[in-house]
């Protein structure tokens, strides 16, 4: 199993949720954050944004669906501007249900 973290934009945010749920993947938290990237903020005028909201994309999957996920979430993300996000990807050793104990997904 893979845990995947996606941090995008949040006006791409739902596009994002719409074009998992639509191929089949429903089971994810959404969280809005702040952060910077490489850009370390923006600057508009005189005003210099440090912090930027960003909405985290949180969902785990098997292994064998890393690849399509990541492809969905690019392609629902992409502006192609500075700020589209990040996706990271780690292991998950194990999952367990709250209500029932059990284990996986």
């Amino acid at each position: 199993m893979k845990m995947i973290r996606a941090i995008v934009r949040p006006e791409k945010a739902e596009d994002v949720v719409d074009a998992l749920a639509e191929a089949g993947f429903v089971a994810l938290t959404k969280m809005d954050v702040v952060g910077r990237g490489k850009q370390k903020g923006i600057h508009v005028g005189s005003v210099y944004y440090d912090e930027l909201p960003k909405v985290m994309i949180l969902m785990v999957t098997e292994d064998e669906n890393v690849e399509k996920v990541m492809q969905i979430i690019t392609q629902a993300a992409f502006t192609g501007n500075i700020g589209d996000g990040k996706i990271f990807v780690s292991p998950v050793d194990e999952a367990y249900t709250i209500r029932t104990g059990s284990k996986g997904l």
